[in-house]
């Protein structure tokens, strides 16, 4: 299985997102997962990549130019795409990946999980979407979600697509049972 994880190039302001970036990518390593994600070395990417790396998984990276030439590529992946631009970074990551994780992140990690979701949701695909919600980083984001159910805007089997966990076991037992939903414009 390939797991897509979509997280931030910073470390955010306390150690504890670093921590569980590098247990996720320690037990998806264990278990034979291999990580597709944006081909970072820095912040939590940096730190899920080189976690399944020295568990002994797979790595593919996939880092717009721009952002290669940054210095930002991580040269120690089993294989790292330098593509155009993030919309062929976003669709290879798509094409490649079994299922969707989000972790802490700022406004990249939740376009990239908006845009898998909604892909999953008008039926593009039928793989699983997720947040690993480490140290309740996603509450308020979880709350607003149950919002647009409550106001209208989603339908409540759509909102449950949405898988949610906070420790790896769970997560990857989760997605490993997703079951999609009818299609939203079946």
């Amino acid at each position: 299985m390939k797991i897509a994880v979509f997280c931030g190039s910073s470390q955010g302001n306390h150690d504890r997102f670093a921590q569980s970036a590098r247990e996720l990518g320690r037990y998806f390593a264990s278990q034979g997962v291999d990580l597709v994600y944006g081909g970072g070395k820095v912040g939590l990417m940096g730190e899920v990549a080189d976690a399944v790396l020295a568990g002994g998984g797979r790595v593919y990276g996939v880092i717009p130019e721009s952002l290669r030439d940054r210095e930002l590529a991580h040269q120690g992946l089993t294989e790292l795409t330098v593509v155009t631009g993030m919309h062929e970074r976003k669709a290879m990551m798509a094409a490649q990946a079994d299922a969707f994780v989000a972790m802490p992140g700022g406004p990249g990690t939740m376009d990239e999980l908006f845009e898998a979701w909604t892909w999953a949701q008008l039926g593009y695909h039928d793989k699983p979407c997720a947040i690993y919600n480490a140290f309740g980083y996603y509450d308020q984001l979880l709350y607003f979600l149950n919002t647009m159910v409550d106001s209208g805007f989603m339908k409540p089997h759509h909102r449950q697509m949405l898988v949610v966990e906070d420790q790896p076991e769970s997560l990857l037992q989760a997605l490993m049972r997703y079951q999609p939903p009818e299609r939203k414009w079946s």
